[in-house]
């Protein structure tokens, strides 16, 4: 599969699963934009790195995703969109009472309405190439449901809402919409947080790892940034020209439960 000739968007890409398939868009020959809302000499460190580890053109692109104008200008900033990959997300964990309603607002704009507004100024330039690829990065939790996670768990659903109405839309043109729904992803922030909860269940962090951190997630293994990523250059394949408006999960039979 080649995307050369193709520039992919990722918004959230600094880091974990955004900055994966960053990597692997661009191993199939996308340029890629990457994004977060910081804007450190290390953001563009990492866009650079990408650029010669892969031969393709590589740049980062300041814009919070948690303010709609600057979701849009995102992509007006990237001059080109092929390829958009809605990633970024926040989480908050508490019981519905006790939720604090910034909280909420904030995991709802930037897990949802990003996603809604980077869609909306992408479309149109999709449609003028003749061909575009919509991949959103929900969740197990977009299928399923866990306590005391309300925001991230209505968001996720909504992002799988997004996701099919994108497609009812765009199903008589070159343009697909899905969503990539992951269980747990080895990621640097998940893989940081195994010593502290293994001290906090006074277990080792390979009984912590498979009794609480992937218990619901049969396999017992994480999924890899990299299977998510390859996931979403299948999407962007031939192969998946017939594949839309729905969920594709990589979380190691999670949902099967």
């Amino acid at each position: 599969m080649s995307l050369k000739g193709k520039t992919a968007v990722i918004t959230g890409s600094n880091s974990g699963i955004g900055l994966g398939v960053a990597h692997e868009l661009a191993r199939a020959g996308a340029d890629v934009a990457i994004n977060s809302f910081t804007d450190t000499a290390e953001d563009h460190a990492l866009a650079d790195q990408i650029a010669k580890e892969h031969g393709v053109t590589a740049r980062y692109i300041q814009a919070d995703m948690s303010k709609p104008e600057q979701c849009r200008a995102l992509i007006e900033k990237a001059g080109a969109c092929d390829i958009l990959v809605n990633n970024a997300g926040i989480q908050h964990v508490a019981p519905i009472d006790e939720f604090p309603t910034e909280k909420w607002d904030a995991i709802i704009a930037i897990n949802l309405s990003s996603a809604f507004h980077t869609t909306a100024a992408a479309l149109p330039v999709m449609r003028e190439a003749g061909w575009g690829r919509i991949i959103n990065v929900a969740s197990a939790h977009g299928l399923t449901a866990s306590p005391f996670k309300s925001a991230y768990i209505a968001a996720k659903h909504g992002v799988v809402g997004l996701s099919k109405t994108t497609a009812l839309e765009t199903a008589r043109e070159d343009i697909t919409c899905n969503a990539i729904c992951p269980g747990y992803v080895l990621t640097p922030l998940v893989e940081a947080q195994i010593p502290d909860t293994a001290k906090k269940y006074d277990m080792s962090e390979e009984e912590v790892t498979q009794k609480v951190i992937l218990e619901r997630q049969p396999s017992k293994e994480f999924a890899t940034v990299e299977q998510i990523g390859g996931t979403a250059v299948f999407l962007c394949s031939d192969a998946a020209a017939q594949i839309t408006g729905t969920t594709i999960s990589v979380d190691g039979g999670w949902t099967a439960l």
